[in-house]
């Protein structure tokens, strides 16, 4: 970065996270607030009780093409990654508030199919649409805010030496799907299927809570990526055994057509929103997660003992 950089950064300097830290920096405290910006969702008190939110924002030709997913599935998938945050604070969302903007000439049949989406992906955990705001764009963006409850909303900032890691869902497929969809395939369908509509395991995430998950997070950005969040949020190392994963067939077969190398779908693919998660060496791995590492004294993430070459993930203004 040069000095003018430095002086003046842009965006682009500074990144997502780096942007957001300085957002962090600059936003009030009151009693309310049990939990501010920096993880899956915020933790926000009433007169009458709690509730965790998150918001997330979904642009035409970054998140999702027309000419690739129906209105169906791209509201599936607004709905879906905004539903896992809440999941991977330990809750169980209730409710949604989307804004939507789009250009003059969209068919109205276009948005209903888009709110036909969500409504089918809320009922998965018993979500609704409650409100929202609709305005003139040139191109379709769609921002969501998820609200929902948490008995013991779960950070990122809980892991500790000694804990393991571990996993729930789906890793890979959606990055196959993206990789396939880049090439003008559209093969293997469970790939391509996994990009249009990720399918979360809601369920995992209070069940991780429950049984007293130290950490968690979602995999959007990529495997690596997201623990690397945990990791610096936390203060320790984390290291992963290549071995534990199995990779899907479909993500084998994208790989070995495209000359990849399939662990880097696995690794540093997103957009499955998996949950990530850590535990006390005491605690039973639960059901439906598997057991992919360890957490230690240190700093970062690294795969078999060694840092990952390439990219750990996607990262938003680079």
């Amino acid at each position: 970065m040069n000095s003018s950089a430095t002086d003046n950064p842009t965006i682009g300097d500074l990144g997502e996270f780096g942007l957001i830290d300085r957002v962090r920096a600059q936003v009030g405290q009151n009693r309310h607030i049990l939990l501010g910006p920096g993880d899956d969702a915020a933790h926000v008190s009433t007169n009458d009780g709690t509730f965790v939110v998150s918001s997330d924002l979904l642009l035409e030709g970054r998140h999702f093409r027309r000419d690739w997913s129906s209105p169906h599935d791209i509201g599936r998938k607004a709905a879906a990654c905004n539903l896992s945050d809440i999941s991977a604070m330990g809750g169980v969302a209730t409710a949604l508030t989307v804004g939507f903007g789009a250009p003059a000439d969209l068919p109205v049949a276009w948005a209903l199919e888009m709110v036909r989406g969500f409504e089918d992906e809320c009922a998965h955990v018993g979500a609704h649409i409650v409100g929202g705001d609709v305005t003139e764009s040139d191109k379709i963006i769609i921002a969501v805010t998820a609200m929902g409850d948490a008995a013991r909303p779960v950070r990122r900032s809980g892991a500790l030496p000694g804990d393991y890691v571990a996993y729930s869902g789906e890793l890979g497929l959606a990055g196959a799907g993206f990789a396939t969809l880049s090439r003008g395939f559209r093969s293997p369908k469970a790939a391509v299927e996994a990009h249009r509509v990720p399918r979360p395991p809601y369920a995992a995430g209070p069940q991780a809570a429950g049984v007293g998950a130290t950490s968690m997070t979602d995999v959007s950005d990529g495997l690596l990526a997201d623990l690397g969040h945990i990791a610096d949020a936390s203060g320790v190392a984390i290291d992963l055994d290549s071995h534990t994963f199995v990779v899907p067939e479909p993500v084998a077969t994208v790989g070995e057509a495209l000359g990849r190398n399939a662990m880097d779908f696995v690794l540093t693919g997103g957009d499955d929103y998996a949950l990530v998660a850590t535990f006390s060496s005491e605690t039973t791995v639960p059901a439906g997660w598997t057991r992919i590492g360890q957490v230690a004294d240190g700093s970062g993430v690294t795969v078999d003992g060694a840092a990952y070459e390439g990219a750990s993930g996607h990262q938003h203004f680079r």
